[in-house]
């Protein structure tokens, strides 16, 4: 029985999503506290745990992409 012909992998495989969608979400929270602190409102300080909690998760899904792609492609020698 023939095997079927694996799929490139994509850039937006499910790693690489939850990165790009955490990314997207610091994103936002910074622009938010900026406007928040700007128009004088505390509430920004949530914002900026926000920011901070959703970086350190980008970072998270970025390493865990990043050692599935290697254990994928096997020992590099």
């Amino acid at each position: 029985m023939p095997s079927e012909p694996r799929q490139p992998a994509s850039f937006l495989a499910e790693p690489n999503r939850l990165a790009v969608f955490t990314a997207v979400v610091c994103a936002l929270s910074v622009a938010a506290a900026v406007v928040s602190f700007a128009k004088g409102y505390w509430i920004g300080a949530v914002w900026v745990l926000l920011a901070g909690l959703s970086s350190n998760m980008t970072w998270y899904y970025v390493r865990r992409a990043r050692l599935a792609r290697e254990q994928e492609q096997g020992p590099a020698s």
